[in-house]
């Protein structure tokens, strides 16, 4: 080798050990960050005798809110008011947003069928166990599902905690609920499961904070501590939306508790894998399995979609109280805004329908639940929040999603939801995606519309976790 070769060859190795590492600092992994677990987020100031303070409000109060018929005739009476809706275009459905047509007779139902229907609706919204108990100073509330059973042999017992999104509630869990309650019933069923599903904080009847700073990271915190306040160290973590971001916090921070994640809405966007997505899309054969190509590509179809459907997104990430505000007390406008969202995240091709498809997956009077949650408990503005916390200065530099994770890991892919992420963008950050999963029909409310589908891969997950991973009963 000649002098001028060894000396190209010598700063070849130096150039690419200086790109090498500055890659590595720009995509390489991360230690997982130390958050305040005593972090305060009451309205009043923060105890100085926190030992004392969780002595005292460590209880778990059941409870049944009832609405008093005066809250229920004044809806009623929002709902009877003319409306002065603008006329949709001629031949459009719901390419422009919420068909102003259907929505006149979304009302009509809402106002004449479902309303006066509206004990029969509580009942059914209270058939699980509600409870409240207070976390870092906030009121947060649940359903808790236990399982009795004095005939436990040959069963595994394991906690699940389903974590919802927006525009979704605890509501979107109730027939996945009964599925996982109820395999105790099966004798041909191993598993029992005790069922926790919050209400995230600011969503629902759980309390929002006054203070700025609620963060998904922080939110995942306040969730570990609700789940120790319950006497679960050890359990699984099952969600979408909002509760696949918060699932994955959970186990980033906190992988001595988490059994397993399994999420409907997996993602990953670091650096690295934004990159890989790109690269993936030049040679889509060697990254994807034999026909679900369409899931990922082409990315020209998936970035029109995004951009037509994250204007909400960009709204409520930095004015979340100004939509907040033209949407409290106005139930009309809320229930476009949210239905909007089930319409478009199920199937985009709903949106050339004149009822934007909404009654093809789901039940009207399920699509109201919803809706009525988020109106009685006026937490529109407060849900909204977490999109302008998860996108401050002090979240981004926590970097998560270039903290890896051992955690087992489960992705179940839905053709309609709103993206979708390679397993190889996926396995940087959990080096344990020991399932993976795709499902030609569905969207962005696997829960709610498919929960046959999302329980049976939920379990095939439980026991691939089991398998590989030789984890213990409850």
């Amino acid at each position: 080798m000649s002098p001028v070769t060894r000396l190209l060859v010598l700063l070849l190795a130096v150039g690419g050990g200086v790109v090498y590492k500055r890659l590595n600092q720009l995509w390489g992994d991360l230690p997982a960050p130390t958050l305040d677990a005593q972090q305060w987020w009451g309205d009043e100031a923060s105890p100085k005798d926190y030992a004392a303070y969780l002595a005292n409000s460590s209880e778990v109060v059941g409870n049944r809110l009832v609405y008093p018929e005066s809250t229920i005739e004044d809806l009623s009476k929002q709902l009877n008011r003319t409306l002065r809706l603008t006329p949709p275009l001629e031949g459009v459905a719901f390419e422009y947003g919420f068909n102003t047509d259907y929505l006149k007779k979304l009302v009509a139902y809402w106002r004449d069928d479902y309303l006066p229907r509206w004990r029969e609706r509580e009942v059914f919204l209270w058939q699980f166990n509600h409870f409240t108990t207070e976390i870092q100073g906030l009121r947060m509330h649940f359903l808790h599902l236990m399982v009795y059973d004095d005939n436990k042999v040959g069963k595994q017992h394991y906690p699940v905690l389903l974590l919802h999104g927006w525009p979704g509630s605890v509501r979107e869990f109730y027939d996945f609920i009964h599925l996982l309650h109820q395999t105790h019933l099966d004798d041909k069923n191993k598993y029992i499961f005790n069922v926790i599903v919050p209400s995230l904080p600011g969503y629902g009847w759980s309390q929002g904070t006054s203070r700025p700073g609620l963060g998904p990271a922080q939110m995942a915190v306040m969730l570990r501590n609700l789940m120790l306040r319950l006497g679960y160290d050890k359990f699984f973590v099952q969600g979408g939306d909002w509760g696949s971001v918060l699932g994955s916090h959970l186990a980033t921070l906190y992988p001595d508790n988490v059994l397993g994640y399994h999420s409907n809405m997996c993602n990953n966007l670091s650096p690295k894998s934004t990159v890989k997505g790109l690269l993936a899309g030049l040679f889509p054969s060697f990254f994807v399995p034999s026909g679900f190509e369409d899931f990922f590509f082409p990315k020209s179809r998936e970035f029109s979609y995004l951009m037509e459907e994250s204007g909400y997104f960009h709204l409520q990430a930095t004015k979340p109280d100004t939509i907040g505000s033209a949407l409290t007390e106005n139930p009309v406008g809320l229930a476009a805004y949210i239905l909007e969202k089930f319409s478009t995240w199920t199937n985009a091709s709903y949106r050339s329908l004149p009822d934007g498809g909404l009654t093809q997956r789901y039940k009207l009077d399920a699509l109201f639940d919803n809706v009525m949650i988020y109106y009685l408990t006026n937490s529109i503005t407060t849900s909204q929040r977490l999109y302008a916390e998860a996108y401050t200065k002090e979240q981004r530099e926590l970097q998560l999603e270039r903290v890896p994770t051992t955690v087992p890991t489960g992705c179940a892919r839905f053709k309609g939801d709103i993206m979708q992420f390679l397993d190889t963008q996926l396995q940087d950050k959990y080096k344990n995606l020991i399932h993976s999963t795709y499902y030609k029909r569905g969207g962005h409310f696997a829960a709610l519309e498919l929960p046959k589908v999302l329980y049976t891969d939920f379990i095939e997950f439980v026991k691939k976790v089991e398998r590989k991973f030789n984890i213990k009963t409850l």
